[in-house]
């Protein structure tokens, strides 16, 4: 006869044996079950198993303890960690550099040695400022002028990147630290307008100058001062028609509030600062740097356009408000951003044209929520242009040049390449991700099928380029590797912290000097090599050797979504945690037929 066996098959019982040895004929399924499941005393135990079975009991039990008191005083050895990748090292490093760029009064564990409180009275010292408070932010590069335009676009980059891979962050022990980072750029950004209003008239653009041509007047560049140190008068610059700074400025509000999306209260207070200085970009057109002598010297700014379509994107993410999709998606705004006539700069991603991450941005609604009518047609151009941009980006074609080291010149062989580079890095990395995260293994380039692998390997080749893997062997991020910059263009890392006040000339010296810097300005990544692989680590020489924020918060982009796992993709959901669900319009009906 055949009983159920509990593991799933049948289980056989001997009918002869049953019949003849009552010790072994009782059925356990004619036992009451309520009553097996109670504890048993000794008397039934024995009952049930027998002399021979207790004995057995009582051996096995003595075994069971034996063998767990040894495991218990046995040192237990955890497999360790896999060290971690020299991309998620390089992470770790990139992000310190933007510590050591902070302005204004430091938090406790800033964790730079060799820095301070400094321009405590930013604001207070012009007169004619309207905006008396402008303490905090960050500096730019190796000066201390706080430039808005290039800073909005670094914060907009590490929120980007931390909304798309915070897992990776998180893997890297990175998250808060970063957090922190893009909270004291917007922190800042807040105080330079009225960001209770909804409608402003002006925005505080800049503070510090660095224009030397009127003499020698002391001021930002023409002083080598640690700004702990400043003495001289820094003024403000306000702008009143300033559509690229004012819609960058929101892109970063917005991208933000994404970010601290869980600090309902600041996350609110970002996007109503983005929706006022977006409002301000539109009505009171003009380029920033158009009347700015120091913007147009060191910030110039080309057009607002690009600005217009980025910035409207994020703050349709931020707040799910269709009208700013309809705005970046306008034919004539993406025409006049330069969208559909290419150019010897088209897909070059930077702190003055953001077209290239817009489509890109925007190439991610239709991969993922595929709106349809009335936004298909223009989101699958900007699509099939990102497309466009990638191809440009391989070996493969000869949209931009190469060292022969390998390296990409994106910016046609002038001088500080690499901040373009590792922008491109993080597209293509990225755009690779999007692929992937939408079950589609590759992209066309014309006739050609590409795999999103040949995306990676040229951001990881880019990538390695600067961290070493290049004919010098030099390592373009300070403290990585053996053999990096020492002489870096900067004024706080190349004075040492002696309780010494070196005044504006006293410390010519120091910036003349040969010898490396005092201060190791961890994570900096400097301007790079020339279009020859060259290299001259000369701290005067700025186009070689000067770091700044924009540029590395391109790398810290890159290098997060480089690091960790490949198998740990984006974030697909986030970023639409604001969007409604999306009913398309269905298309018009056809005109009515006529003979």
């Amino acid at each position: 006869m055949y009983g159920r066996d509990p593991w799933g098959g049948p289980l056989e019982i001997n009918t002869a044996d049953s019949a003849t040895d009552d010790d072994r004929s009782r059925n356990l399924n004619d036992f009451d079950r309520a009553a097996l499941s109670r504890p048993l005393d000794e008397t039934q135990q024995s009952w049930l198993l027998g002399p021979g079975e207790q004995k057995k009991k009582k051996y096995l039990g003595f075994l069971a303890g034996l063998i767990t008191l040894i495991v218990k005083t046995v040192p237990r050895h955890h497999r360790p960690h896999p060290p971690p990748d020299n991309y998620t090292v390089a992470l770790n490093k990139a992000l310190m550099f933007f510590n050591a760029q902070k302005s204004g009064k430091l938090p406790k564990h800033n964790n730079v040695t060799w820095r301070g409180n400094s321009c405590m009275n930013d604001g207070k010292s012009d007169s004619s400022s309207v905006i008396k408070d402008l303490v905090g932010g960050y500096y730019d590069a190796g000066d201390a002028i706080k430039f808005n335009f290039p800073k909005s676009f670094a914060m907009t980059m590490l929120s980007w990147s931390v909304i798309e891979y915070s897992a990776k962050y998180e893997a890297a022990g990175e998250l808060n630290h970063v957090k922190d980072l893009i909270k004291w750029g917007t922190d800042y950004f807040l105080k330079t307008f009225n960001s209770s209003a909804d409608t402003i008239g002006s925005i505080a653009a800049q503070v510090g100058v660095g224009d030397t041509s009127g003499g020698p007047t002391p001021n930002d560049h023409y002083c080598w001062m640690r700004p702990e140190d400043i003495d001289y008068p820094r003024p403000v610059y306000e702008c009143h028609s300033c559509s690229d700074l004012g819609a960058e400025m929101a892109a970063a509000l917005a991208s933000a509030s994404i970010v601290f999306k869980d600090n309902k209260a600041y996350s609110q207070k970002l996007v109503h600062g983005a929706r006022t200085l977006f409002k301000f970009a539109r009505d009171q057109r003009g380029r920033y740097s158009a009347g700015a002598a120091d913007a147009g010297i060191f910030y110039n700014s080309t057009s607002y356009w690009d600005e217009f379509v980025w910035g409207a994107a994020w703050l349709y993410y931020a707040t799910g408000n269709n009208s700013y999709l309809q705005l970046a998606t306008t034919p004539g705004l993406a025409k006049h951003a330069g969208a559909f006539w290419g150019g010897p700069d088209y897909g070059v991603f930077s702190w003055d044209n953001k077209l290239a991450g817009a489509q890109l941005l925007l190439s991610r609604l239709r991969l993922f929520l595929s709106p349809g009518y009335p936004y298909e047609e223009i989101l699958s151009t900007f699509h099939n242009q990102t497309s466009i941009v990638m191809c440009s980006y391989l070996p493969y074609f000869t949209s931009f040049n190469r060292t022969k080291g390998g390296l990409i010149q994106l910016n046609h062989g002038r001088p500080q390449p690499l901040q373009y580079v590792v922008n491109a890095a993080f597209l293509a990395t990225l755009f690779s991700d999007y692929l992937a995260a939408a079950d589609t293994p590759g992209w066309y380039c014309g006739p050609n099928f590409y795999s999103t692998d040949v995306l990676r390997k040229f951001a990881e080749t880019q990538i390695d380029y600067i961290l070493g893997k290049n004919p010098r062997g030099m390592s373009y991020v300070v403290g990585f590797g053996n053999h990096y910059p020492k002489h870096v263009h900067h004024r706080g890392a190349s004075i040492p912290k002696n309780k010494i006040n070196y005044n504006c000339k006293g410390g010519w010296k120091w910036r003349d000097s040969s010898k490396p810097n005092p201060n190791t300005i961890v994570g900096a990544m400097v301007a790079g090599p020339d279009k020859h692989d060259g290299f001259h680590d000369v701290r005067t020489n700025y186009n070689y050797t000067e770091p700044t924020i924009a540029g590395n918060a391109g790398l810290v982009a890159a290098l997060v979504a480089l690091s960790g796992e490949k198998t740990v993709g984006i974030d697909k959901n986030t970023m639409f945690s604001a969007v409604p669900p999306m009913f398309p319009t269905p298309p018009p009906p056809p005109a009515p037929w006529k003979p």
